[in-house]
């Protein structure tokens, strides 16, 4: 998949109703080999800035669990494995911010931060929603950004 393909496949599930952190890892489900549903289950609660609180974009987010599926190796305690991940999710957000100028949602949408984050109700998703909501070009931009990183930096094999 190309990073342009990513991209439209993550703004198009975001617009068919994913959670933009559902639309960014469900895009890489498949090459990850997890099942569409069990991506759906684990990503929906870093929808809306984790639990619509409007923090950490959800779009950034889905990168990150993009990045912790494609990189981690499964063994506690495993520094190396660790400090990789870490690095990697730095630098995806560091250019989603770079580009974006934050990785917080409520300043991705322009909300004050004394905005209302105890709205547990997600917004009907209208024409006017999406007019007013950049979510799903930054679902778009987050997949282009993990899919470029990672046709970059394939898989190593693990270290003995």
């Amino acid at each position: 998949m190309t990073p342009e393909e990513a991209g439209e496949k993550a703004e198009s599930l975001f617009k068919s109703g994913y959670a933009c952190s559902q639309a960014v890892l469900c895009t890489f489900a498949d090459e990850l080999g997890l099942d569409e549903a069990t991506a759906l289950k684990i990503s929906l609660p870093f929808g809306g800035g984790m639990g619509r609180m409007r923090e950490v974009c959800g779009c950034v987010s889905g990168m990150l669990m993009v990045c912790g599926l494609k990189y981690a190796n499964g063994v506690a305690g495993d520094k190396n494995c660790k400090d990789r991940c870490y690095a990697v999710s730095q630098e995806l957000a560091g250019e989603f911010k770079k580009q974006n100028g934050s990785i917080i949602c409520r300043e991705l949408l322009g909300l004050s931060r004394s905005a209302d984050t105890s709205q547990t109700v997600s917004e009907e998703r209208t024409a006017a929603y999406y007019q007013k909501r950049p979510c799903a070009k930054l679902a778009a931009l987050a997949a282009e950004i993990c899919c470029r990183y990672i046709s970059s930096h394939p898989v190593q094999a693990p270290e003995q």
